[in-house]
């Protein structure tokens, strides 16, 4: 419906999110729990790419979309430092001071979440072009500064992050 738009020569962005990292939900609380525990681990090879954002660098990509009238087209809404599951978990679990020697079997997942997990094995190595061409800057583009924000306990916006 977006191209619609376009075709009526209206300006479209359109933001292809990655995993947004926030203490207020989605996939990062999530994968506390098992991770506080001690059970944090890659799924399966851990090869797999796992494109990921700061909460506060996606609104303000959005906000950077909506006020640069060059700006059009797919942007990737993702962070500039590209991770793998692997490092992604190794990350989160020096993060929480927490061990991530456990993988999870692919198997045990695909039994799980049947076709669900797909998402969840499928690997994409993403990189934020347009969005960077258009002069953004970003606050967290590497996810050991985005997780040292989110956890901070000095932060007063991070406060139920527990």
């Amino acid at each position: 419906e977006a191209g619609r738009a376009g075709d009526l020569g209206i300006r479209v962005v359109e933001v292809r999110t990655g995993v947004v990292l926030s203490m207020e939900g989605g996939a990062l609380k999530k994968m506390l729990a098992p991770f506080k525990l001690g059970l944090g681990g890659p799924l399966g090879s851990g090869k797999q790419w796992f494109p990921w954002i700061h909460i506060d660098d996606i609104v303000a990509i959005f906000r950077h979309a909506i006020s640069t009238s060059s700006l059009k087209g797919p942007v990737n809404g993702v962070a500039p430092e590209s991770v793998t599951n692997d490092e992604f978990t190794k990350q989160l679990g020096r993060a929480l001071n927490r061990p991530t020697f456990l993988p999870v079997p692919e198997m045990a997942l695909r039994a799980l979440m049947g076709e669900m997990a797909d998402v969840l094995f499928h690997s994409q190595r993403v990189i934020p072009k347009a969005i960077l061409q258009a002069g953004y800057h970003f606050d967290y583009p590497e996810l050991a500064g985005a997780l040292e924000d989110l956890f901070s306990e000095r932060s007063p916006k991070h406060a139920s992050a527990g």
